[in-house]
Formats: C-alpha cells, structure tokens, sequence
C-alpha cells in the first residue's frame, strides 16, 4: 500500500506533535501509511526578526500574512513533490465533505496552508494556491485546527488504516446517510434495553432495521442529505408513513 504524504505549511509546527501522535494517525505513521512533514514558515523569512506578516496596503484592521515566507515555503514543498496539490485553508472556502475527504485520500500526496491573522497576501492565493477548503462556517485563530481535521478525516480513508474496511462503508455520509442508532452491553441500562431486533440473531432483520434508523435518522436531522441519494420504494414508504412532528 502507497504512504499518503501530507506536507503543512504554519507558523506553529509545535501544535501538531500531540494530535499526529495519538491514536489512528499514530498507528498510520508506524505502518508507513502516512508522512507528514511540518514547515515553519518563519523559517522562510528573509527578515532578521523572522517576521511572517505586515501591516495591509490600504488599512484596515490586523495584519496579512507576508507573501515572500509563504512562496518559498510552498516552492519547497513543490521541488521534493511536485505532484503534491497545494490548499489554503480558509473560511468562507468549499466546506469540508465526506466526497472532499475520499477525493483527498485518493491522492499520494497534497499540501496544507495554515493561514492566521486577517488572511494571505491576494498574490500567494492567486498563483501559489490550487484550491480551497473550510471545514465551517466560523472563524478560528488560525488554519492549524483545520488541518488537523483534514487530516485525519482524509487518514482514515487510505486502506489499511482502520483495518475493516467495511468499518468505513458503514459510517455516517458514506452512502449518503447518517448512521443508524449503536447499542452494546449491557443490554438492559438502567431498565433501557436495547432494541430486541439487534440480539435476534436474523441478518436480514437487523439490515432491514438498520437502514430504516439510518433514514429516520437522516430525516429528522440532515433532510437536504435525502435529496442528494438515491430512495428505493421501501425508503419511501418509511418516509411517508413517519410523522416527524
């Protein structure tokens, strides 16, 4: 299986040493699933105080992010992969999806732009940047929380990473679909018992009531994702006969 190489461009490195070495992403790097390189941008910088930012031409509130720093870091990125895709993140960018994480995981390499204060120079978006993305409608301090989200949401989609891959065919926007409704043990919580169906033993049952929760689910919660699959009769039949008052 290829390594998925993922390259971040930030002036914090330091804020990814914990999150890239727990759990899922940790396991990735062991395997040799995933490479991540972190780049400073302040390395960059051609100012003796190492400064990564300036005033705006025009005026206005905050401080822009310089574009010289910015440009020979993604150049260095781009002479040891110059296969790798370059993104900004950014608010008010194409959000975040499922369908944009599989897209990603399909690669062998892209690169992340965090970007901090009021934003980039408009010229390092213009002929440094290949795209855009957000992973929602507010602001944070800066774009290293975001990657962090890209990451991992991308990570876990390479093969061999989570180990069951059927794990991931039945998560939440996979098919379209919030996940239906997960009980363990104990059976009986505090005198709620699990769905009688779920220990019944019948495959066919318990695909058939698994759907149905997936689909009231998606319903009552996220009804613009219904527009986007294909229903067959049954699921329509679900719908109509639910009053979700």
């Amino acid at each position: 299986m290829k390594t998925l190489r993922i390259d971040i461009i930030t002036i914090f490195p330091g804020m990814f040493e914990s999150p890239f070495n727990e759990s899922i992403l940790k396991r990735a790097r062991e395997k040799g699933l995933l490479e991540i390189g972190l780049h400073d941008t302040r390395a960059f910088s051609r100012n003796k105080h190492k400064n990564v930012d300036d005033a705006p031409f025009g005026g206005g509130a905050g401080m822009v992010m310089s574009a010289e720093p910015l440009a020979l870091a993604i150049e260095s990125v781009r002479r040891e992969r110059p296969d790798s895709k370059t993104i900004l993140l950014a608010p008010g960018s194409k959000p975040l999806n499922h369908d944009k994480a599989k897209e990603l995981a399909e690669r062998d390499a892209f690169t992340l732009v965090c970007g901090r204060y009021e934003g980039i120079d408009e010229r390092v978006r213009q002929r440094f940047i290949d795209e855009e993305l957000s992973i929602g409608d507010y602001i944070l301090s800066g774009g290293e929380l975001a990657a962090m989200v890209v990451v991992d949401a991308v990570t876990r989609l390479r093969p061999g990473v989570l180990g069951d891959e059927n794990s991931i065919v039945e998560e939440t926007f996979s098919e379209g679909l919030l996940e239906y409704p997960q009980y363990t043990r104990p059976r009986d919580f505090r005198g709620d018992c699990a769905p009688e169906v779920l220990v019944s033993g019948d495959p066919k049952k318990i695909k058939s009531w698994q759907r149905k929760q997936a689909l009231l689910k998606t319903a009552r919660m996220r009804p613009d994702l219904l527009k986007k699959i294909q229903l067959t009769e049954e699921d329509k039949r679900i719908l109509e006969q639910t009053d979700f008052d």
